[in-house]
């Protein structure tokens, strides 16, 4: 068994592929629509993103709407990496539980991810 995708859901896959696209490179996988969109990486890898009616950002850090999964990148600066992230679009909770070891940032539809030293 391996891991082929993953996919988030949101209130606008475009927009959101669209971020995701600027921030790790991937490229845009041919049938996107605007329904689903997806990126496509080395080893099979896809990243999807689902339109859902009625999308609530999770609560970072609370829990009032839960996290329910996040992704982790590795970076070689993290206030490089930070920068760029919120140049295109992502914003940083208050919370942060460890800033010199790594980053929480929320994407475009407020999706936690972290930036990790790496």
């Amino acid at each position: 068994m391996r891991l082929c995708a993953i996919t988030l859901d949101c209130p606008d896959p475009q927009a959101l592929a669209a971020f995701y696209q600027q921030a790790t490179g991937l490229d845009p996988h041919p049938a996107s629509d605007a329904d689903f969109a997806g990126l496509s990486g080395e080893h099979g890898l896809f990243l999807g993103f689902q339109r859902v009616d009625d999308y609530r950002a999770p609560d970072w850090p609370g829990q009032t709407v839960p996290q329910q999964s996040h992704l982790d990148f590795a970076v070689d600066d993290l206030d490089a990496a930070e920068t760029r992230l919120l140049a295109l679009g992502a914003t940083k909770p208050g919370h942060q539980p460890d800033h010199n070891r790594w980053r929480v940032l929320t994407d475009p539809a407020g999706h936690p991810f972290c930036l990790v030293r790496g």
